[in-house]
């Protein structure tokens, strides 16, 4: 396993259909592996952000294998990469699907999958005195499994979006030997310009560890405003590249992992713990 490796966060403002989205993917997929990407990954919900039946596409993106599931299968089996394929709604045994994080290896298979622990069912201000309330848990079941992947590049920790607010999801990911850890997200405009890369950065810090957010993106849209900002964050909080403005792009960056064993052996905060997580 090579020390250093490149990554890339994509960024896409949502489309009205399915098949604009793929498409609008698989041209920023392109650009990331033109770039020599190794590992990419998409934001949360990148196909199908603003479709309301999401029990229905649950059911069509289970086994055998569903059209985004396979679209990603197939774009990671182009390209070589691993492929994170932000989230699609996926049917499991309870009555709404999960919020599921695929990972796919460089031949398109499924190595692994996070379902989205923590969701979002909070009230944000949107200015001018208006608010707009989500609430996620009506719509998906929250999983349960803190998920860290052994791969051939990194040890990469999987988590989503909202789970940002919860440190010690990212202290669990560190404590299973999480190298990099990836944050596909639709992180509303409201919190976002205050809270999005504030919160990777500190993520990155307390745990010394690598962190890559790829944010859907829509900054002035009237109802539902998406912050963007994608970003590839160091273990010493370093922004490493970023997807500045209200655009879709990539953030490519390459990282080295000799800098985790190098903060840590200055600076052993994991051994210093004193309380659980």
């Amino acid at each position: 396993m090579s020390n250093k490796i490149t990554v890339a966060a994509i960024q896409l403002k949502p489309a009205p259909t399915v098949d604009v989205n793929l498409n609008n993917a698989e041209a920023l997929l392109i650009e990331a592996a033109d770039a020599g990407a190794q590992l990419a990954v998409l934001p949360e919900n990148f196909a199908y952000y603003g479709q309301s039946d999401f029990l229905q596409i649950g059911h069509d993106e289970s086994e055998p294998i569903g059209p985004v599931r396979q679209f990603l299968a197939d774009q990671a089996r182009r390209h070589g990469l691993w492929l994170v394929g932000g989230t699609i709604p996926v049917a499991g045994p309870n009555p709404k699907p999960f919020a599921r994080s695929l990972l796919f290896d460089p031949e398109g298979n499924c190595a692994d999958h996070y379902d989205k622990i923590h969701l979002f069912d909070v009230e944000v201000s949107t200015g001018s005195e208006q608010k707009k309330r989500y609430c996620e848990s009506g719509n998906f079941s929250a999983g349960k499994r803190v998920t860290a992947v052994s791969t051939s590049i990194a040890k990469l920790g999987l988590s989503v979006c909202y789970d940002l607010r919860f440190a010690e999801l990212y202290g669990q990911l560190a404590a299973l030997d999480a190298q990099v850890v990836v944050v596909p997200s639709a992180f509303t405009a409201a919190t976002g310009k205050d809270h999005w890369q504030v919160l990777l950065r500190a993520r990155a810090i307390e745990n010394q560890l690598f962190m890559i957010g790829a944010n859907l993106v829509d900054r002035n849209h009237a109802t539902r405003g998406l912050w963007g900002g994608s970003v590839i964050i160091d273990p010493w909080g370093t922004v490493l590249a970023s997807v500045e403005g209200d655009f879709s792009g990539v953030a490519v960056a390459e990282i080295d992992l000799a800098l985790i064993n190098k903060l840590q052996l200055k600076m052993p905060v994991r051994d210093h713990r004193r309380l659980p997580f």
